[in-house]
């Protein structure tokens, strides 16, 4: 059975909030929620579905804004990149104090490039994407050929370089790890459009064209 995935656009800068689950099975994977923590729980209760963990790909206020609402209402594990671990507790870091909020989340599990993360029969694996931020991770389920890539690599452009621990040369070679996987890996980003490996390697101004 393969994941079927779904997609929120959500909060004031767009953020695509996905949902995750396998074909038959009720065991649900929430990846930067971005807000609305507890009606995402409502509605997928309505589904069958059981939200069993939170994947955080960077500590950014508008990829973690729904946490507290669903960790209200079922014990899902919250993980996250270890080098990040530190702006998820930090509101200044995560930039939550530039909209009158002051997040603090405390990390269930902090994970490294390479880690796997099974959640009922789905998998994955964390591969380590500083850039926008020191400790960004992308989460990539090999077995169904996708990739979610957080604020990393977004359709024929990258994320942004230019906030605290951004990095525009840590970026290229974040970039350049992705573009490595197979060319029909579908690519789940942060912020708008779908799109895949193939076309990033031709099309996205970070490609080297050695592939």
């Amino acid at each position: 059975m393969s994941i079927v995935v779904g997609c929120l656009t959500l909060g004031m800068l767009e953020n695509n909030t996905y949902f995750l689950h396998k074909e038959g099975e009720y065991d649900c994977i929430i990846i930067d929620p971005a807000k609305d923590g507890e009606l995402f729980v409502t509605k997928l209760r309505e589904k069958g579905l059981t939200i069993k963990a939170i994947l955080l790909t960077h500590a950014h206020f508008d990829h973690i804004l729904g946490v507290e609402g669903i960790k209200k209402l079922c014990d899902a594990e919250i993980i996250g990149g270890e080098f990040d671990a530190p702006g998820y507790l930090d509101p200044e870091i995560n930039q939550s104090v530039k909209i009158n909020k002051n997040i603090s989340l405390k990390l269930d599990r902090a994970v490294s490039d390479g880690d796997e993360i099974v959640v009922g029969s789905m998998k994955c694996k964390v591969i380590y994407t500083p850039g926008h931020t020191k400790g960004g991770v992308c989460y990539y389920f090999e077995e169904d050929g996708l990739l979610f890539s957080g604020d990393t690599l977004f359709c024929e452009t990258v994320g942004r370089t230019d906030f605290e621990g951004g990095s525009l040369s840590d970026m290229r070679e974040s970039v350049d790890k992705l573009l490595k996987l197979p060319p029909e890996t579908k690519v789940y980003p942060g912020h708008n459009d779908f799109t895949t490996i193939e076309h990033e390697r031709a099309y996205n101004p970070l490609s080297q064209g050695n592939y």
